[in-house]
């Protein structure tokens, strides 16, 4: 069989196809489309019919009850619950209640922001995984470096902080100001 002659589906793939092939709201076929946010079915009479289902249906975890916990603003337990960026730990009296416990947030030992010199800058990690350093009066001020920020003076502009970079020849210092970006020795 050549690669041409190959099927595209496998039995149990083409037997699911078959499942979805109409669609529930206008009766015309469901075909298999491309977005974003991978693959889905997605009716044929599109745009007059806007109906689409997902190719695989994700399993939807229960909130759990963490037992003994106590959420700081409205004294409610604390639940472990699955949100579109993955799990986290928020309050079971959710809507009334908001608090989401931001446990990845370090504090840096009391570097200050250079940008508004009034806020503390705090480790974080985004939804990737990735951690990053922003100053905690965010939104008014928007500070962010990628690398791990050190208190320090560069050599060249005088911006007061440096960025810690493990670089192939061994640690180094680099100027946050994106303006700069000098290394150098502390």
């Amino acid at each position: 069989m050549s690669k041409s002659d190959k099927p595209l589906f496998s039995h149990h793939e083409h037997a699911l196809e078959k499942e979805y092939q109409v669609c529930p709201e206008c009766g015309s076929e469901l075909t298999i489309k491309h977005g974003k946010n991978g693959s889905f079915f997605g009716c044929a009479n599109y745009p007059n019919c806007q109906y689409t289902r997902p190719v695989v249906e994700h399993e939807r975890v229960e909130d759990r009850i963490l037992q003994g916990s106590e959420c700081p603003k409205c004294n409610h337990s604390l639940a472990v619950k699955q949100g579109r960026y993955g799990m986290f730990i928020g309050c079971s009296n959710f809507p009334e209640c908001d608090y989401i416990d931001h446990e990845e947030e370090k504090q840096l030992a009391d570097i200050h922001c250079p940008s508004c010199k009034k806020g503390v800058l705090k480790e974080k990690t985004s939804r990737y995984g990735k951690k990053f350093y922003s100053c905690d009066a965010y939104p008014k001020c928007k500070f962010i470096v990628n690398f791990e920020p050190v208190e320090g003076i560069c050599e060249e502009c005088n911006f007061p902080l440096l960025l810690k970079r493990n670089m192939a020849a061994g640690i180094k210092y680099q100027c946050a100001s994106k303006k700069c970006s000098a290394m150098q020795s502390l």
